[in-house]
């Protein structure tokens, strides 16, 4: 009687043969794509004063690669401070001329305002602009390089479209990339300026969705601003290197769309939530989901 010899098992037929070289081959045409787009993929914003701070002069020399800004934070005169006003954004006259829309511009100056709120309420007491304070905000925009849409629509399709079909998507397109440019100072009840910053960044291939608007990197950049002048404000001190800390509860329910902390919160609107997320994972202009400010904020 003849016997036939069992194969090892590791030299048994894959049984699905094309698998594991069509994932190994889309890996290699797409990491190298992505490699490139992301070193090429950055917009370049340099940082520019509007004369709208009341002070330059305590301001140190620029700092960053992906945001660049020179800062100035009073720590010590910092410390005592409760509560906190935010004057609703506004933006110098060179920026405001590269945004077509109104309604545009008070979206990206919403965002950073919300932001802003929900940031500072992990620290400090929130109350409306105008009403007496320990500190009041005051940012301005100074300048806008506008996202182009067509191939803002472009980058979605390739970018969304490559991972279905390939074990990594292609990052956006380097091209048509917006960014934004912000001045900002906290002044104490006696007007005398507390902290200070001059920040620029452009949005870049890796980190920021394209999205089908104008202002879609300017208003997804308005809350990275926003991040960074709050962590200063909160700590007391410039920032070193990334914060890797877990988001408080009241700020997760608020960037949910849920209502805020403090009141005042509610006149730059409340945050889309989770419709937003999906809508920037898709490319949809974020006023799709953007919820209206009540009462609005006046610029």
């Amino acid at each position: 009687m003849r016997y036939r010899r069992r194969r090892p098992d590791s030299v048994r037929s894959n049984p699905f043969p094309f698998s594991f070289p069509l994932a190994s081959r889309g890996l290699s045409l797409a990491l190298p794509l992505a490699l490139t787009m992301v070193a090429a993929g950055c917009s370049s914003v340099p940082l520019k004063e509007a004369g709208t701070l009341s002070s330059y002069g305590n301001l140190g020399a620029p700092k960053g690669k992906l945001s660049k800004s020179r800062v100035y934070v009073d720590g010590t005169r910092l410390s005592p401070a409760k509560t906190v006003s935010i004057v609703p954004t506004t933006f110098a006259f060179s920026a405001a001329t590269r945004v077509k829309s109104d309604a545009d511009r008070v979206m990206v100056a919403n965002a950073l305002d919300r932001a802003l709120c929900i940031s500072l309420s992990d620290k400090y007491q929130l109350v409306s602009a105008g009403q007496p304070a320990d500190l009041t905000i005051r940012s301005v925009v100074t300048d806008i390089v506008p996202t182009n849409k067509a191939i803002a629509g472009v980058s979605t399709v390739v970018t969304v479209g490559t991972g279905f079909v390939l074990p990594v998507g292609v990052p956006r397109l380097p091209a048509g990339l917006g960014g934004l440019a912000v001045e900002a100072e906290a002044v104490d009840s006696g007007g005398v300026q507390r902290a200070a910053i001059v920040w620029s960044r452009g949005a870049n291939s890796l980190q920021n969705n394209p999205r089908v608007s104008e202002v879609g990197d300017a208003y997804s950049l308005a809350s990275k601003f926003s991040s960074e002048f709050s962590r200063m404000l909160i700590k007391g001190k410039e920032p070193k290197g990334l914060d890797i800390s877990l988001p408080s509860g009241q700020r997760m329910k608020s960037w949910l769309g849920g209502k805020p902390k403090y009141a005042a919160c509610d006149a730059f609107g409340r945050p889309p939530g989770l419709m937003g997320a999906v809508a920037a994972k898709y490319g949809a202009p974020p006023q799709w989901t953007e919820k209206k400010p009540k009462p609005a904020a006046t610029y």
